[in-house]
């Protein structure tokens, strides 16, 4: 065909070019279908192929480690996470978890902590160290002595080849809890003493090679009532301030210095009492502290039996601390760290039988394996309870953590911009360590 035309005469060419070139013409000014099929090809290979190509491989590079916690988070593919859960479906899952234990699903702080008395707990530290950030063994007591005035009691509890393994196996900072029990008034009142408690607490600090402290006083001085003196409340706050500066002037194993989280408790109604730990106190004290333990839990007890930490409540609460979510401080806000309870309460609610009290996992177990009870999903707390009858016919109300009451705070966390802390890893369950 080629060779054909080659043949033709100029005259014949030029008749067939003028008339490819009316042909063009009549078709409204398009291009002949030689360059339109060019043209529909390329936008073809351009939108259908090249552009999911390029867009996969940004995807992947921009959101892999949404990818990866995704493909690792076995839990959240199994269709446990629900509001209608089975007493079976817990009994025949709490103890499974994937082999990835270090997996992080959320960037935000976690400090959890570990009590003697629920010995649990250490080994979970272990298994699940690079889910944490902070761990909190509960260890010391700063009291009041005759002779020297005070006394830091509590070193009989470390365990240093714990602490060694811990190191070993991730990054988690070790910051031991010291409950300050001295009487408030002395205490506070004389500048000696307070400059003693804050040597006691670094010197064992470096001693002992931690990472830091976490220090509980606010609720033990609202209990003495100091906090309702102006003047003794205005001390308490420079003294937090004090021994937060001092251990951020001392340099930490691992890091540039040591560091310090505060334990606070929840406002209980809209309206600051004196007592209160405010956003102004937030203010005052947060370039000297790293992290406040804020104790989200415990809203209800066996005179008023009922949920143990309400979602409302919980916004309530953060609300008061740093105003609308939609505009916050953010640097602030990633210090408050919100109380996750991982312990339930098992009230009795019939008759004049009020009573009761708070139960661990192992505890809850026992009473789904005897009672084989139905779950009910409270919406407006968002926690899941169930309903017993003891031996004696005594009704009982029990709430205790699962999964779904989990995942909505740790993703309300995230919500806020905040972190959160966990009392007390020990009497948790082991899958609930998948979710964080």
């Amino acid at each position: 065909m080629a060779r054909r035309r080659e043949r033709r005469s100029s005259a014949t060419e030029d008749s067939e070019r003028r008339k490819k070139r009316d042909d063009s013409k009549s078709h409204d000014g398009q291009v002949g279908e030689p360059n339109s099929d060019r043209r529909l090809i390329t936008i073809f290979v351009v939108f259908f192929i090249v552009i999911p190509v390029v867009s996969m491989i940004v995807y992947k590079v921009k959101f892999a480690h949404r990818l990866i916690q995704t493909e690792s988070s076995s839990i959240r593919q199994k269709g446990i996470i629900k509001t209608d859960i089975h007493f079976q479906e817990i009994l025949t899952e709490h103890s499974k978890s994937s082999d990835n234990s270090s997996n992080r699903h959320y960037d935000y702080p976690v400090l959890a902590y570990i009590t003697p008395w629920n010995s649990k707990g250490y080994d979970i530290a272990k298994i699940f160290n690079s889910k944490f950030t902070h761990l909190s063994p509960v260890w010391y007591d700063l009291k009041s002595s005759q002779g020297s005035g005070l006394v830091l009691e509590g070193r009989h509890n470390a365990d240093k080849g714990w602490i060694q393994e811990l190191r070993s196996r991730g990054n988690a900072m070790i910051l031991p809890r010291v409950v300050l029990e001295a009487i408030p008034g002395e205490l506070l009142r004389k500048k000696k003493l307070r400059k003693k408690a804050i040597d006691l607490i670094v010197a064992e600090c470096k001693e002992m090679e931690y990472d830091g402290v976490v220090l509980e006083s606010w609720s033990r001085w609202a209990a003495y009532g100091v906090l309702h003196d102006p003047e003794m409340r205005k001390m308490s706050l420079q003294f937090v301030k004090q021994l937060g500066d001092a251990l951020h002037s001392t340099s930490s194993p691992r890091n540039e210095h040591m560091q310090f989280m505060y334990v606070i408790g929840p406002p209980r109604s809209e309206k600051l009492q004196m007592y209160d730990f405010g956003p102004e106190d937030l203010q005052f004290l947060k370039d000297s502290v790293d992290g406040f333990s804020l104790m989200t839990y415990d809203f209800s007890n066996s005179q008023n039996p009922g949920p143990n930490a309400p979602l409302k409540w919980i916004d309530l609460t953060l609300k008061l601390l740093l105003g609308s979510s939609d505009n916050i401080d953010s640097n602030l806000a990633r210090k408050v760290l919100l109380g996750l309870n991982f312990y339930g309460n098992d009230f009795s609610i019939s008759g004049d039988s009020g009573g009761g009290g708070a139960i661990t996992g192992r505890d809850y177990l026992a009473l789904l394996q005897k009672h084989k009870p139905t779950f009910h999903w409270d919406k407006e707390s968002g926690e899941h309870l169930f309903m017993y009858r003891d031996d004696k016919n005594i009704k009982h109300a029990v709430f205790y953590p699962t999964l779904m009451s989990i995942l909505l705070r740790l993703e309300n966390a995230r919500l806020w911009g905040i972190g959160i802390s966990i009392w007390e890893i020990g009497q948790g369950l082991d899958y609930f360590f998948e979710l964080l």
